[in-house]
């Protein structure tokens, strides 16, 4: 039991060696400001972040989305029908797809869905 402890304890100690060793190799020298600034999908870091934003974007990103997460709660429809009664099953299908197309029929007739005007 104490060969044991001894061991864990002597493979925790090497392993945080280990660490702090590979941290104190990898670590760079020079720090250059444009490369240890973040990277922004092509946005300067550097500039104002009061720039004008494309709402339209954002509104295109939110309901992609919103549409992801659902994708995801349907997948494991199918698999839950074996273990559920049949007509509960149905019923909460049923419902699920039944809002889902209530919220597409609406963000169609709201024009959230057309790309360019």
């Amino acid at each position: 039991m104490l060969a044991m402890t001894m061991m864990t304890a002597l493979s925790l100690l090497l392993s945080a060696a280990i660490m702090i060793l590979t941290t104190l190799i990898s670590k760079k020298m020079n720090e250059d400001r444009e490369k240890s600034s973040p990277f922004e999908c092509g946005f300067d870091p550097k500039n104002s972040a009061r720039i004008p934003f494309s709402s339209r974007f954002f509104l295109i990103a939110v309901i992609f989305m919103i549409f992801d997460v659902e994708i995801a709660l349907l997948l494991p429809m199918p698999i839950t029908m074996t273990t559920s009664s049949m007509s509960s099953w149905m019923m909460i299908s049923v419902m699920f797809l039944l809002i889902l197309i209530i919220g597409l029929y609406h963000e169609w007739n709201q024009g959230s869905l057309e790309w360019s005007n």
